[in-house]
């Protein structure tokens, strides 16, 4: 079982706002400009390929789905009360995590990833954690919080193997998407069953890749800083696994359902949009191309400009309209957009800023690596 007492490091109580080192400060300084970067690449995509398929045509697509969009603002909200639940679920006792106040702090932490450039990966996640310290000591919840994106990704990979499969199988494709296609289902392949390994067989496959990047050159300062932090998260996740083996397939379970209610979310979508009456099928692609654009380019805000170019590409692969993938690339935006909305009215209400949460972040990293782990009872 995990301790507060071994989990918080000492000079380090939760409540306090540690100041941002210098360090840090320039750190932060030297990735804003690619943010805005990013941001503005993703824009001219957007504008790009919104004005190739014709601006009309994506109103006109908009205006059919007209009170449809609730439908589909149902359905999305299907995805954050699941992965909400498997939070919860993997909250160690004598420790619990209230469905409201991690349905609130996913909320919150998402809407920092899809608005601010490069948030998702400085900021987004961690801020979950500190969402919640009112309810859970801060090392807990970040300790939760990675156990569930462990499984979360697995999903992923799992769902991302089926759709790639299904669209090499199915559908003739040009060859660039084709290679694309192969290298997904490869990296699928090859991540499911080390994650697997790594969460059931206690196997040091995050620390045997840290050595790996050592051999190839990565400066010393940064392995040293990633070693620790590696140990650490393979020992928590191998420990959760031993202690709640009973929790193992429930909490897949969950996360399967997140990507079945995508599936449903644009099958929904497309029967207002699509002058072609769609299937399953491609809705399960769309969903799983879906999933490989927010992975790979997690960093442009709103996926801006890709995940019109790519759902538009796949769509006309599909039997579908290059049209019809980019409204519905855009209408999953306005999706976005409403969660986002909410989650930002959360952080004004409750006075959070960007700058504590970042505080916030660099103290848990500094606990996370200092302090020891113990796994079971």
């Amino acid at each position: 079982m995990l301790r507060e007492d071994l989990i918080c490091a000492p000079g380090w109580i939760v409540g306090n706002e540690p100041e941002l080192t210098d360090q840090d400060k320039k750190q932060k300084r030297r990735f804003m400009p690619f943010g805005v970067i990013f941001g503005l690449l993703g824009l001219g995509l957007f504008s790009y390929f919104v004005s190739r398929v014709g601006v009309s045509e994506v109103l006109e697509g908009i205006r059919r789905l007209g009170v449809g969009f609730v439908l589909v603002l149902a359905i999305s909200s299907i995805r954050h009360i699941v992965r909400s639940i498997a939070w919860t679920r993997c909250v160690e006792m004598p420790y619990a995590l209230r469905f409201r106040d991690a349905f609130a702090a996913r909320l919150m932490g998402d809407a920092l990833g899809n608005i601010i450039p490069l948030a998702s990966v400085a900021v987004s996640e961690p801020s979950k954690a500190v969402f919640v310290r009112h309810r859970l000591p801060l090392m807990i919840g970040l300790s939760a919080l990675a156990i569930e994106n462990i499984f979360y990704s697995l999903s992923v990979a799992f769902f991302m193997f089926c759709g790639t499969a299904t669209l090499l199988l199915t559908f003739t494709l040009p060859r660039g998407l084709r290679y694309a296609t192969i290298a997904a289902l490869v990296g699928a392949l090859v991540f499911i069953p080390l994650a697997l390994l790594m969460v059931r067989g206690g196997s040091r496959v995050l620390t045997s890749v840290v050595n790996f990047l050592a051999r190839c050159g990565l400066p010393r300062r940064v392995i040293d800083k990633l070693r620790p932090s590696a140990a650490t998260l393979e020992d928590r996740i191998f420990g959760f696994y031993q202690s709640n083996k009973q929790s193992f397939y429930s909490i897949f379970a969950l996360e399967l359902i997140f990507h079945l209610a995508g599936v449903l979310e644009i099958y929904t979508t497309l029967s207002f949009i699509s002058p072609v009456q769609p299937t399953f099928t491609q809705a399960l692609i769309l969903e799983s191309v879906n999933r490989i654009i927010n992975v790979v380019f997690k960093f442009i805000p709103f996926r801006a400009g890709v995940d019109e170019g790519g759902t538009g590409q796949v769509s006309k692969v599909l039997g579908l309209t290059k049209t019809t993938g980019v409204t519905l690339a855009i209408i999953r935006k306005g999706r976005d957009l409403f969660w986002a909305a909410i989650g930002l009215l959360l952080l004004l209400q409750r006075g959070f800023s960007l700058r504590t949460l970042q505080s916030e972040q660099v103290a848990s990293e500094g606990s996370l690596k200092a302090t020891p782990v113990t796994t079971g009872e």
